[in-house]
């Protein structure tokens, strides 16, 4: 294979998945390391692909790149329901508790499975138990309002455009002053080194208060998510419980989990 066809695939590949890793790229071609960080360079230095330590990422892809959430809800929608399924799986049914639904497009496919099993739950019970849900989200608030069997505790605050939750001072403080059973996260970014990360340092503040409050923390990312930076931490590995996920992650992160005693879930 020449050099131009072998890049164009490695430039369709990144396209495709968004970052791939020299490694893989070695293997997929059957060529040494030192070739495919020439191919990169030559990528890059085109304005294909940008690189990275360990490979290469869609040129476009910067720490603060955002997508709005609307942008966001149309990608990935049968990953995402995988995902969110297997996190409704553990909530139990019929059963009071608390859980803390954070802002994104996966915990609100979560959220709206939520909202229509409880809808269809039988109400024979005759003391009937509610969930207390708590979310800073509004798209998720609006999906969990006045549905039977759960009670929605909304966390305020300034509302960001571009992803639709509730962040400040104010939104931080009232998430220390709770302690629910389960906070489900959704991340931008989690890597075996510098953990999970999002763009925008508030709302890496309340993500990373809900963290703190919870008593289990279980992370939403769908592949995507996998072995990615952006510009703010808000959670080491160790402070995981679980990772929900649509495909396994590569060795260096599985490595990483493991280490941390992450439970990682394939949905």
């Amino acid at each position: 294979m020449f050099a131009e066809e072998r890049q164009q695939k490695i430039a369709e590949l990144v396209a495709g998945s968004g970052r791939v890793s020299v490694t893989l790229l070695a293997e997929r071609f059957r060529i040494t390391t030192e070739t495919v960080r020439r191919d990169l360079a030559a990528l890059e230095n085109a304005g294909t692909v940008r690189r990275v330590h360990g490979g290469a990422v869609a040129a476009d892809r910067f720490s603060t790149t955002e997508e709005s959430v609307n942008e966001r809800a149309i990608q990935r929608p049968d990953q995402k329901s995988r995902i969110a399924e297997a996190a409704l799986a553990l909530i139990p049914r019929n059963s009071a508790g608390s859980v803390l639904i954070d802002g994104g497009t996966t915990t609100e496919v979560l959220a709206d499975m939520l909202s229509r099993r409880a809808a269809t739950d039988p109400s024979g019970d005759t003391e009937p138990r509610e969930l207390v849900a708590i979310t800073h989200a509004v798209p998720i608030a609006g999906k969990l309002s006045n549905v039977p069997g759960i009670a929605l505790d909304v966390l305020g605050g300034r509302v960001r455009g571009i992803t639709q939750v509730a962040v400040g001072q104010a939104t931080v403080e009232a998430a220390g002053r709770l302690r629910p059973d389960i906070a489900f996260i959704g991340t931008n970014g989690i890597h075996a080194s510098f953990g999970l990360s999002t763009p925008d340092p508030e709302e890496a503040a309340v993500k990373a208060a809900f963290v703190h409050s919870a008593r289990r923390i279980v992370v939403l990312a769908d592949s995507s998510k996998l072995d990615t930076e952006t510009l703010v931490q808000f959670a080491s590995l160790k402070d995981l419980d679980t990772l929900i996920t649509d495909s396994e992650p590569g060795p260096e992160l599985a490595a990483a989990l493991e280490e941390a005693g992450v439970d990682v879930v394939i949905a």
